[in-house]
Formats: C-alpha cells, structure tokens, sequence
C-alpha cells in the first residue's frame, strides 16, 4: 500500500515542502531510501524501527520503499524520522490517512518513541506557514519555540505513540497556545554599565553616537584601558528588539542549534565576541552544511573584535562583504545559502605589539618596523567600512577615584531610543533602519550639506586622503550627530566631530 506523508526542510533559513511517499510490498524485507537523503536521513531507518517497536506498534517486515520528494534537493537532518514514522504505519494500515494528510509532520525519534528536539523550528513554521499550511505536529520540546508563530495550529508531542492515538482519534494532543512577545524581558541581564566605566568621555560619546546609527567603531589604546569594558557596556544602550527583529535573530540561533528551548525566542540583542583563532567559515558561515556563522549570530546585535590584529588576514578580509551589504551569501558545491547579517562590529586594538605607543603612562618598547607591521594587519580596505575610530588613553588617578557617578546606560539608552525612532520614522517604508544603511541616493537626500559643511568636507576630503567610500561614511555619522542634537540639518559642528572620528587613519596608517 502506498502512503504520503507531509514535511518541511530547510536551505539556509528557507523551508521547502517535503513529501515522505512509502510504498511496501511483499518480498525480501528491507528499506531503500531514494530523494537525495544524507547520511542522517538515511539512519533513520533504524530509529524509526526501533521506535515503532518499542512503542507497541507493528513494524511490517516487507520491502519497503522510501521516496523524499522533489528528489532533487537534497535532504539533511533527523526531522524527518516523525513523518517516516507515520507513513510507514499508515502504509501499513495502522494510521488512517485522514486527518494524517491535514498536517506537516516534523520530529526526531529515540529508540525509545520519544520525540526529541529538532533546530530551525521557527524558520520550518514560518516557511509553512507561508506555503499555505496550518497544522503541525512537532515534538513537546519545541512547543516554546513555535508559540511565538501566529496563526497556526500547532501540537506538541512527546512521543511517537500519542500522535498515533491522537490522529485514530483515541487521545487528544496537546495544542500549542500563543506566547506573547515580551521586549523588556531581557533587561537588567547585560550585566555591565557605563555608569560602572570611570573617565572615557570621549568614547561613551562616540558610543553612543556608533549605537544610535549603527556605525561600526575601532578603538586603539593600551592595554588595561578599558577597551573591552566599554564594548561589553553597548548592549545596555542599545533599544529592545521588536517582534519581527526578534523573529529574525531567532530563525538564526534555531537552525544554529543555539536557542534556548524554555524561552522559544531571543530578546535580548546577540553579542558575539569569537577568539581570535576564528577562521573563515567560522566567522562567515559555511562548513558541509552551509551554517550561519558569527556574522550572522551577530545579527541586529554586535559583533566584538577583541585585539583585531591577532585574527588572521584571510578571516577580517571576508568581514568586508558582510559588513557593506548587511547579508552573507555562503556557496558551498552542493548549494549556496545567504544568511542575513546586518551587524555592530567594534574592534579593538593596541597600537602596537607592546601595547604602550602613543601612551602617557607607560613607555613604549617596539620599533618604528614592528609598530607599522603590526598596525597594517588591517587593510585600507576594512578600515574604510569602520565609521568611528578612536583612541581610548590609560585613565589618571584622578579620573579612577572621582566621587561624582557616571551617567548611567539607562539615561544614554533614552537618548539612543529617540533617535532609533527618528530614523524608523525617516525610513518608513525603505529597507532600512539606521543612518548606517543608508545607500548614496539616500545620503544625497537625508544629508545636504550648505556651502560651509562642503568647502570643510573637501579639505578633509584632501588632508586625510579619504576616499569616496569614508566621505560617505563621514556623512551618515554627521547624519546621526545631527539626530542626536535634535537638528533636521547637517551643521559644521556635526560635520566637523564626524571627521574627527576618522582622523586616526592619518596618524596611525599613513
């Protein structure tokens, strides 16, 4: 008897339909698999088997024959041993095949009939959800995770067993209620503050300035400055995620397998600090099966560099693609994947390999050679995509042991958030948020300069060597300063601290 059974499968974070079609008939009893199934989909055999066993159900010993349709894509995964599972049982007439066609089956099986965990279930039911299906059945330990997909009618299973009894009609399932998104659940969880940071004015200011645009930052001072502190303290002024931003982070850290199952949705802004030792495909996705890497982990979050120089060449290069056009397009032989990527990077680094040039309290140690070799580890290239660099000196005494606080995240997060929905508001209707995604016809628009603001940018654009990129560039961060002084236009001012922020190519680089 011929059975079908209805699943889902994924290409980076895009779901295609599944159909599981079984065929068994008398003869040498076996199981052939055909559809292009990888080593993990053809193991299934033996799991389904022993799982149908165990949970008191008949296995028939007879020829079977497994075809995952469309046969030309190839299957990856353990989510299809569920809708194996059942179209075998219906084949063999112990499931009828209504109301098993009405749903998309997905789950792994233990020996035992249990369901365990399956990665990338947010992206499987949106992808479904957007082909025209409504009715899932997933395994229990997913339940959180899909009750932030609306519009769906989704049962969450623990074991093999109960979705049989459920689809005879001898047991109920368990329907998934829908969660509502909580934005601030994350607060008070970041753990670090810029209240907590002692001195460094100038660069909470350029912080906040890099957060409210969502420009990328380069800061080169001696160790012990307080480089890292400062990175860590940018998640607490960054403004809470929306549901659709949430939705979005939480496709990638599913099919990652890096999503906390209890809580079903990331609400908190990702924060990827990778070790130097990182290589290419971890950083920019790939591996046999194409993975997002930390560019993409790093999505509508930040991406820290600690010590920039130290990475390896091959591995800041590939930074360049991501960082300009927000997304990463992973090729492997088999298929070519593109994962969103629209990240914060912030990098550190010491000007030099002792760490002490250009500093006040300590005397530096290196060459004027090692102190250029080390400093070029970064090419023209990547510094050019760097909106803000700045330098972050060894704190006096002075500074360390001042009474008066600091201005705390929270009051610097308020001015982050106004500006975050200025720009939302600007951009209404465009693909873009911040000041830093705006295209050249963009900044054409968005940033007229008077006859001032130009004749300045000219002499920048001449006394520092920029290049057409970085005065563009130079005109987004103008373009947030400005948002932050609540002024509609450019001002010299704002121009003005904006090159400021990219004069350290001409001090160290040049």
């Amino acid at each position: 008897m011929l059975a079908k059974v209805k699943s889902f499968s994924l290409i980076g974070l895009a779901g295609f339909p599944v159909d599981i079609e079984v065929d068994i008939n008398a003869g040498v009893p076996a199981i052939d698999m055909v559809g292009m199934p990888d080593v993990a989909v053809k193991e299934a055999k033996n799991r389904v088997k022993s799982a149908i066993a165990n949970s008191g159900l008949l296995y028939p010993i007879k020829r079977i024959t497994v075809n995952f349709a469309p046969a030309d894509l190839r299957k990856e995964g353990t989510l299809f041993d569920l809708p194996l599972a059942l179209a075998i049982l219906c084949a063999s007439q112990q499931v009828p095949p209504s109301p098993l066609g009405e749903f998309v089956l997905i789950g792994e099986l233990s020996l035992d009939g249990s369901l365990r965990h399956v990665n990338g279930m947010t992206p499987l039911l949106i992808s479904g959800m957007q082909a025209g299906y409504t009715k899932f059945i997933i395994p229990a330990s997913n339940a959180a995770e899909a009750s932030f997909v609306e519009g769906l009618e989704v049962y969450a299973a623990k074991d093999l067993l109960s979705v049989v009894n459920f689809l005879s009609g001898a047991a109920p399932l368990q329907r998934v209620a829908h969660s509502e998104y909580n934005p601030t659940a994350g607060k008070g969880l970041y753990g670090f503050d810029f209240a907590d940071v002692h001195g460094q004015a100038v660069a909470k200011r350029a912080l906040e300035i890099a957060v409210a645009g969502g420009h990328n930052v380069l800061m080169i001072g001696p160790p012990g400055a307080g480089k890292t502190m400062l990175a860590k303290c940018v998640l607490s002024i960054m403004p809470d995620m929306t549901f659709d931003e949430a939705v979005e982070v939480t496709k990638i850290h599913s099919v990652a397998g890096l999503l906390d199952a209890d809580k079903g949705i990331v609400s908190l802004r990702p924060f990827r600090s990778p070790h130097h030792s990182a290589t290419v495909p971890s950083l920019v996705g790939g591996d046999r099966k194409a993975k997002p890497g930390e560019v993409s982990l790093a999505h509508l979050g930040v991406l820290f560099l600690d010590e920039v120089p130290e990475y390896n060449r091959r591995a800041l290069e590939a930074l360049r693609q991501p960082m300009e056009d927000g997304v990463v397009t992973v090729s492997r032989i088999a298929q070519t994947v593109e994962y969103p990527a629209n990240f914060m990077l912030i990098g550190s680094m010491n000007p030099c390999p002792c760490g002490n040039y250009g500093s006040k309290v300590n005397a530096c140690t290196c060459t004027p050679v090692q102190i250029h070799n080390y400093i070029n580890r970064l090419s023209g290239p990547l510094l050019d995509r760097i909106d803000i660099q700045i330098e972050v000196d060894n704190i006096t005494y002075g500074e360390f042991a001042q009474a008066v606080p600091a201005e705390s995240s929270a009051d610097i997060r308020e001015r982050v958030v106004k500006v975050r929905e200025l720009q939302r508001e600007r951009y209404k209707g465009l693909p873009m948020l911040t000041n830093s995604e705006m295209s050249n016809r963009e900044i054409k628009k968005y940033c007229p300069l008077d006859k001032e603001c130009e004749q300045l940018l000219e002499l920048a654009f001449h006394k520092l060597g920029l290049s057409a990129r970085a005065s563009y560039r130079i005109l987004r961060v103008a373009r947030t300063i400005a948002d932050i002084e609540g002024s509609e236009r450019i001002a010299v001012n704002h121009l003005s601290e904006a090159i400021q922020y990219r004069s350290l190519d001409r001090k160290y680089w040049s």
